[in-house]
């Protein structure tokens, strides 16, 4: 089984919907013991509400979250991450033209974009919540916690 990175990025469209829900989960799984962040290629300006909204089911407040690109990255005195998570076909190709200043290495987690979903209210809800626990599993299979002691 893969170790858990010290830093990971996911990334996404446009950092409004997968990839913050993506590093909220992750930083609730990890707390401080790794460096998570979230971009997109085309950033919104302002986080999804419904992903808000999902995400605030389970205590998880991402209302805050200003979405922003792959540059906001370029001076970061941190260094590159260990691995780029890409959420969406378009942010992968992004994060592979950016190894290995921005990321050590990639991977592609294909992942539905839950504003293309149509239907009532609560059938939208539904596919976001969707998301977010297919998000938090692979997050729980792919990165280990620590074991400690």
């Amino acid at each position: 089984m893969d170790e858990a990175p010290r830093s990971v990025l996911f990334a996404c469209t446009h950092n409004a919907i997968r990839s913050p829900m993506a590093a909220a989960l992750t930083r609730l799984r990890f707390g401080p013991l790794i460096r998570v962040d979230c971009a997109g290629v085309r950033p919104h300006e302002e986080v999804s509400a419904m992903a808000a909204f999902v995400m605030d089911e389970l205590g998880v407040d991402i209302s805050k979250h200003r979405p922003k690109g792959f540059d906001a990255f370029a001076e970061d005195e941190e260094g590159p991450f260990d691995l780029i998570v890409s959420l969406s076909p378009e942010a992968h190709h992004q994060a592979l033209d950016r190894i290995p200043a921005l990321g050590l290495a990639a991977e592609y987690w294909p992942t539905f974009d839950p504003s293309l979903a149509e239907g009532s209210r609560e059938q939208i809800l539904m596919e976001y919540r969707a998301v977010r626990d297919s998000l938090d599993r692979r997050i729980r299979e792919r990165f280990p916690r620590p074991s400690t002691g």
